[in-house]
Protein backbone atom coordinates (compact mmCIF):
# COMPACT_ATOMS: atom_id res chain seq x y z
CA UNK A 1 0.00 0.00 0.00
CA UNK A 2 1.43 3.76 -1.07
CA UNK A 3 -1.32 5.60 0.23
CA UNK A 4 -4.77 4.63 1.96
CA UNK A 5 -7.14 3.08 0.10
CA UNK A 6 -3.83 2.05 -2.88
CA UNK A 7 -2.87 -0.79 -4.07
CA UNK A 8 -0.11 -0.94 -5.82
CA UNK A 9 -0.27 -3.24 -8.96
CA UNK A 10 2.89 -3.07 -10.12
CA UNK A 11 6.23 -1.35 -9.47
CA UNK A 12 8.80 -1.24 -12.20
CA UNK A 13 12.49 0.31 -12.96
CA UNK A 14 11.61 1.82 -16.39
CA UNK A 15 13.77 3.55 -19.07
CA UNK A 16 13.26 7.02 -16.76
CA UNK A 17 13.12 5.86 -13.55
CA UNK A 18 10.67 4.17 -11.44
CA UNK A 19 7.07 3.51 -12.30
CA UNK A 20 3.89 2.66 -10.33
CA UNK A 21 1.09 1.51 -11.10
CA UNK A 22 -1.78 1.61 -8.58
CA UNK A 23 -5.48 1.34 -8.11
CA UNK A 24 -7.20 3.81 -5.85
CA UNK A 25 -10.85 3.42 -5.29
CA UNK A 26 -11.76 1.61 -8.70
CA UNK A 27 -9.31 3.92 -10.39
CA UNK A 28 -5.82 3.48 -12.21
CA UNK A 29 -2.70 5.87 -11.51
CA UNK A 30 0.44 5.99 -13.03
CA UNK A 31 3.40 7.34 -10.68
CA UNK A 32 6.94 8.48 -12.22
CA UNK A 33 9.79 8.55 -9.90
CA UNK A 34 7.62 9.36 -6.49
CA UNK A 35 5.42 12.29 -9.05
CA UNK A 36 2.02 11.44 -9.99
CA UNK A 37 1.88 11.30 -13.31
CA UNK A 38 -1.95 10.73 -14.72
CA UNK A 39 -5.03 8.73 -13.95
CA UNK A 40 -8.10 7.05 -15.63
CA UNK A 41 -10.59 9.30 -13.58
CA UNK A 42 -11.61 11.76 -16.77
CA UNK A 43 -9.75 11.62 -19.73
CA UNK A 44 -11.57 14.63 -20.93
CA UNK A 45 -8.44 17.09 -22.04
CA UNK A 46 -6.99 13.94 -23.63
CA UNK A 47 -9.80 13.46 -25.84
CA UNK A 48 -9.55 17.13 -26.61
CA UNK A 49 -6.38 17.08 -27.01
CA UNK A 50 -6.77 14.52 -30.61
CA UNK A 51 -10.33 16.15 -31.67
CA UNK A 52 -9.00 19.63 -31.39
CA UNK A 53 -5.80 18.23 -33.61
CA UNK A 54 -8.16 16.93 -36.06
CA UNK A 55 -10.59 19.74 -36.22
CA UNK A 56 -7.15 22.22 -37.53
CA UNK A 57 -6.38 19.85 -40.60
CA UNK A 58 -8.47 19.64 -43.92
CA UNK A 59 -9.63 16.50 -45.34
CA UNK A 60 -10.67 12.69 -43.68
CA UNK A 61 -7.94 9.74 -43.05
CA UNK A 62 -5.56 12.34 -41.44
CA UNK A 63 -2.14 10.39 -40.63
CA UNK A 64 -1.64 10.78 -36.92
CA UNK A 65 1.21 10.75 -34.71
CA UNK A 66 0.67 10.49 -30.61
CA UNK A 67 3.40 11.27 -27.96
CA UNK A 68 2.75 9.65 -25.12
CA UNK A 69 0.11 6.08 -24.60
CA UNK A 70 -0.39 6.60 -20.72
CA UNK A 71 -3.46 5.45 -19.64
CA UNK A 72 -4.76 5.51 -23.22
CA UNK A 73 -7.88 7.78 -23.30
CA UNK A 74 -5.72 9.95 -26.11
CA UNK A 75 -5.35 6.53 -28.53
CA UNK A 76 -8.98 5.31 -27.87
CA UNK A 77 -10.26 8.91 -29.37
CA UNK A 78 -8.08 8.71 -32.30
CA UNK A 79 -9.05 5.01 -33.30
CA UNK A 80 -12.90 5.71 -33.14
CA UNK A 81 -12.42 9.52 -34.89
CA UNK A 82 -13.94 8.89 -38.49
CA UNK A 83 -11.57 11.56 -39.75
CA UNK A 84 -8.36 9.55 -38.68
CA UNK A 85 -7.05 7.33 -41.09
CA UNK A 86 -4.18 5.76 -39.26
CA UNK A 87 -2.34 6.38 -35.36
CA UNK A 88 1.45 6.18 -34.84
CA UNK A 89 2.14 5.92 -30.66
CA UNK A 90 5.58 7.11 -29.51
CA UNK A 91 5.49 5.45 -25.73
CA UNK A 92 9.00 5.63 -23.84
CA UNK A 93 8.52 3.07 -21.07
CA UNK A 94 7.78 -0.93 -22.04
CA UNK A 95 5.72 -1.57 -19.31
CA UNK A 96 3.45 1.27 -20.08
CA UNK A 97 2.43 -0.48 -23.22
CA UNK A 98 2.70 -3.71 -21.53
CA UNK A 99 -0.19 -2.81 -19.18
CA UNK A 100 -2.21 -1.92 -21.97
CA UNK A 101 -2.90 -5.78 -22.53
CA UNK A 102 -4.01 -5.77 -19.35
CA UNK A 103 -5.71 -3.06 -16.13
CA UNK A 104 -5.30 -0.59 -18.76
CA UNK A 105 -6.58 -2.57 -21.91
CA UNK A 106 -10.09 -0.50 -21.40
CA UNK A 107 -9.06 2.70 -21.12
CA UNK A 108 -7.30 2.63 -24.74
CA UNK A 109 -10.14 0.17 -26.07
CA UNK A 110 -8.34 -2.17 -27.29
CA UNK A 111 -6.94 0.21 -30.56
CA UNK A 112 -3.38 -0.95 -29.56
CA UNK A 113 -4.15 -4.28 -31.24
CA UNK A 114 -5.84 -2.15 -34.00
CA UNK A 115 -4.39 -3.08 -37.67
CA UNK A 116 -4.05 0.89 -38.29
CA UNK A 117 -2.46 2.03 -35.31
CA UNK A 118 1.42 0.97 -34.98
CA UNK A 119 2.85 1.41 -31.31
CA UNK A 120 6.76 2.15 -31.01
CA UNK A 121 8.47 1.75 -28.11
CA UNK A 122 11.19 4.62 -27.95
CA UNK A 123 11.93 7.89 -26.85
CA UNK A 124 9.67 10.64 -28.47
CA UNK A 125 12.38 12.88 -28.94
CA UNK A 126 15.02 10.42 -29.97
CA UNK A 127 12.30 8.96 -32.57
CA UNK A 128 11.35 12.26 -34.65
CA UNK A 129 14.72 12.90 -35.10
CA UNK A 130 15.47 9.61 -36.45
CA UNK A 131 12.09 8.82 -38.34
CA UNK A 132 12.68 8.39 -41.68
CA UNK A 133 13.13 10.79 -44.35
CA UNK A 134 9.45 11.75 -45.75
CA UNK A 135 8.27 10.57 -42.31
CA UNK A 136 5.21 13.49 -41.46
CA UNK A 137 1.78 13.61 -39.86
CA UNK A 138 -1.29 15.54 -40.51
CA UNK A 139 -1.73 15.67 -36.76
CA UNK A 140 0.62 15.04 -33.96
CA UNK A 141 -0.72 15.03 -30.71
CA UNK A 142 2.02 15.33 -27.72
CA UNK A 143 1.80 14.04 -23.85
CA UNK A 144 4.16 13.16 -22.67
CA UNK A 145 4.97 15.31 -19.70
CA UNK A 146 3.15 17.43 -16.97
CA UNK A 147 3.55 20.48 -19.31
CA UNK A 148 6.20 23.13 -20.29
CA UNK A 149 6.45 24.50 -16.72
CA UNK A 150 6.83 21.61 -14.48
CA UNK A 151 8.33 18.30 -16.49
CA UNK A 152 8.56 15.10 -14.10
CA UNK A 153 11.38 13.81 -16.68
CA UNK A 154 13.92 16.82 -16.93
CA UNK A 155 14.56 15.59 -20.62
CA UNK A 156 11.68 16.08 -21.87
CA UNK A 157 12.07 19.86 -21.38
CA UNK A 158 13.49 20.09 -24.86
CA UNK A 159 10.25 19.53 -26.57
CA UNK A 160 8.63 23.03 -25.31
CA UNK A 161 12.24 24.64 -26.64
CA UNK A 162 12.78 26.31 -29.77
CA UNK A 163 14.08 23.39 -30.96
CA UNK A 164 11.98 20.67 -29.75
CA UNK A 165 9.28 23.03 -31.71
CA UNK A 166 11.38 22.82 -34.96
CA UNK A 167 11.64 19.19 -34.70
CA UNK A 168 7.95 19.16 -34.15
CA UNK A 169 7.53 21.18 -37.13
CA UNK A 170 9.78 18.92 -39.26
CA UNK A 171 7.46 16.35 -38.62
CA UNK A 172 4.16 18.30 -39.63
CA UNK A 173 2.77 17.46 -43.39
CA UNK A 174 1.84 20.82 -45.29
CA UNK A 175 -1.21 22.36 -43.64
CA UNK A 176 -0.99 19.86 -40.60
CA UNK A 177 -1.64 20.78 -36.56
CA UNK A 178 0.37 20.10 -33.32
CA UNK A 179 -1.17 19.66 -30.26
CA UNK A 180 0.06 19.78 -27.02
CA UNK A 181 -1.15 18.93 -23.53
CA UNK A 182 -0.44 20.61 -20.43
CA UNK A 183 -1.96 20.57 -16.81
CA UNK A 184 -1.71 24.29 -16.35
CA UNK A 185 -1.58 27.84 -18.73
CA UNK A 186 2.15 28.85 -19.98
CA UNK A 187 2.51 32.45 -21.04
CA UNK A 188 6.04 31.59 -22.41
CA UNK A 189 5.28 28.49 -24.32
CA UNK A 190 1.94 29.83 -25.71
CA UNK A 191 4.92 32.93 -26.99
CA UNK A 192 7.23 30.22 -28.58
CA UNK A 193 4.09 28.46 -30.34
CA UNK A 194 3.42 31.72 -31.57
CA UNK A 195 6.94 32.43 -33.28
CA UNK A 196 7.24 28.90 -34.85
CA UNK A 197 3.48 28.51 -36.24
CA UNK A 198 1.08 30.72 -38.12
CA UNK A 199 -2.09 30.03 -36.21
CA UNK A 200 -2.36 28.90 -32.14
CA UNK A 201 -5.32 28.49 -30.38
CA UNK A 202 -5.39 27.84 -26.52
CA UNK A 203 -8.18 25.23 -24.83
CA UNK A 204 -8.96 25.25 -21.40
CA UNK A 205 -10.56 22.28 -20.10
CA UNK A 206 -11.67 22.35 -16.15
CA UNK A 207 -11.10 19.88 -13.98
CA UNK A 208 -12.66 18.29 -10.64
CA UNK A 209 -9.76 20.29 -8.71
CA UNK A 210 -6.99 22.87 -9.50
CA UNK A 211 -6.37 25.11 -12.41
CA UNK A 212 -7.82 23.66 -15.78
CA UNK A 213 -5.72 21.57 -18.39
CA UNK A 214 -4.50 23.42 -21.51
CA UNK A 215 -4.46 22.30 -24.63
CA UNK A 216 -2.56 23.82 -26.99
CA UNK A 217 -3.24 23.32 -30.88
CA UNK A 218 -0.62 25.33 -33.26
CA UNK A 219 -1.19 25.40 -37.07
CA UNK A 220 1.06 25.50 -39.75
Amino acid sequence: MSRSGAVVLARVHGRQGELVLRRVDGHFEIISNGVFLMDTRNGESERVLVRAAVEAVKGDGARMLIGGLGVGFSLAEAARHPRVGWVTVVECEPSVIAWHASHLADFSAGAVRSPDVTVVCADLLAWLRQAPEGCAFDAICLDIDNGPDWTVTPANAELYTGDGLGLVCSRLAPGGAAAFWSASASEAFEERLRERFAAVRVIEVPVPRGPADVVYVAST
